[in-house]
């Protein structure tokens, strides 16, 4: 096979060079020139080939609707993440820390799969023995294929068996068209492009397990996202058996869908009823803990937040949140501070959201605003009260989206009391006489409400 010519562009302004460079010579940039194929050049005449080439546009009403055909993977959880179901032709990437259960949920995927369906399990990081005694402690016996392989080339020829492959992981396989070692940015990428070629090619659908880096995101170039069709993230503690699977990218689906799994002796295990699970005992009774729902996709949870504050001990106190954005945080605090009156500025603030879960929606400030007065006067919010509403700089309370399924969400779970923005009443008018709803326009007036 002849060796493919390389060249190594900048990422930054895309300047090209026949060999590697510490520093762009065009934009001044370091460590920016990466290593990628050169593309084959053309004896063909350009004025021939814009001839023979030439696409011809089409209106929109005559471009043909394509309706995807999805699969079950076995587990309700993670189609609904997906979208529904797995779609054929695609390539989804799974994300996470090492040892968080990536593996072990694709195993699980692909047992599943290969019931009906031709399935390969390209293991580049363990051995033949090594999936098969994990199959084994997972109870899975099925037709599944395996195979040991780390060079893409060699094992392109086994794709055209399968009608799934799981590669495992996309770190550790690399292509002979480029020189560097495997795992680089250059191997990452043009992995990547080949599988997703012969995605839409062939129609195989890819699974690849993406380790994650220790700033928390993909392992590789940004450009990895990009070419995949769906890129979902494996998030949980070590210490916790509770995993939390997220989708990012969706190009067929919603990117706000939550999966939540149990580790177990046999596998990873779907939590279909997790109403509680997120909501701890001490709720009611600790100062600082609140109760919030949070609309995420297709579904609405009841999440628990809670904030602790200690005097500061330094001159510029410190703000620290898990699971909702610092900056959000400290915008809220100066909220507070100016249009409050509440003294925040000795105090360092602890936030931390139950579960591990992220809120990225902004209907979660008031719920922050009120967990931050609660640790402050050191007084509890009793625990059947949940708080929702979006917050302005002015200390006005906004609307927000799916109000009616927030309440409902309560008042399925118990809740007797209820503090929501103003501008969401007409929405719930059918819930008066069922809970106490308490409308507020400021933040002063769910101050008063609560305290």
């Amino acid at each position: 096979m002849p060796k493919t010519q390389t060249q190594f562009v900048c990422n930054e302004c895309g300047y090209t060079s026949p060999k590697w460079l510490g520093r762009c010579p065009d934009c001044g940039k370091f460590n920016t020139l990466i290593e990628e194929a050169a593309p084959p050049v053309s004896t063909k005449n350009p004025r021939t080939m814009s001839k023979v080439g030439q696409s011809r546009a089409l209106p929109l009403s005559q471009v043909k609707y394509e309706k995807y055909e999805r699969v079950s993977s076995g587990i309700s959880e993670f189609d609904t993440v997906l979208g529904g179901g797995i779609v054929r032709g695609s390539l989804i990437l799974v994300g996470g820390d090492p040892g968080i259960g990536k593996s072990t949920l694709l195993t699980q995927v692909a047992a599943n799969l290969s019931k009906e369906h031709k399935v390969l399990y390209l293991s580049a990081e363990e051995s033949c023995s090594q999936v098969k005694l994990r199959c084994e402690r997972l109870g899975i016996d099925g037709d599944l294929m395996l195979l040991n392989e780390t060079c893409l080339d060699a094992a392109e020829e086994s794709f055209s068996e399968a009608e799934y492959v799981v590669v495992d992981s996309i770190q550790a396989v690399y292509t002979e068209a480029l020189s560097s070692a495997a795992g680089s940015v250059a191997q990452v990428r043009e992995c990547a492009s080949r599988l997703m070629r012969i995605a839409k090619s062939r129609g195989i659908t890819f699974f690849l397990v993406g380790h994650v880096t220790k700033e928390g995101t993909l392992a590789g170039p940004k450009v990895l996202e990009h070419i995949m069709d769906t890129v979902l993230y494996f998030e949980g503690e070590r210490t916790e058996s509770f995993k939390i699977l997220r989708a990012v990218k969706n190009r067929f689906g919603s990117v706000q869908e939550v999966g939540v799994f149990e580790m177990t002796g046999e596998g990873v295990k779907e939590l279909k009823d997790y109403s509680e699970l997120f909501l701890s005992d001490a709720r009611g009774v600790a100062a600082g803990a609140v109760v919030t729902p949070s609309e995420t996709g297709n579904r609405c949870m009841t999440v628990e937040l809670q904030t602790l504050m200690t005097k500061t001990a330094y001159g510029l106190p410190r703000r620290m949140s898990l699971g909702v954005d610092p900056n959000r945080l400290v915008v809220l605090i100066a909220v507070l501070e100016k249009r409050c009156s509440i003294p925040l500025g000795g105090q360092d603030v602890y936030l931390n959201v139950m579960g591990g879960i992220r809120l990225v929606e902004p209907s979660a400030d008031l719920a922050v605003c009120a967990a931050l007065v609660s640790a402050e006067r050191g007084a509890a919010i009793d625990r059947y009260t949940a708080v929702f509403g979006e917050v302005g700089l002015t200390g006005e309370v906004r609307g927000v989206s799916f109000a009616e399924r927030r309440v409902n969400e309560c008042l399925k779970m118990g809740f007797q009391r209820i503090i929501l923005p103003a501008k969401n009443m007409k929405a719930v008018e059918k819930f008066k006489g069922k809970l106490e709803l308490v409308p507020v326009s400021y933040v002063s007036q769910m101050i008063k409400a609560l305290f």
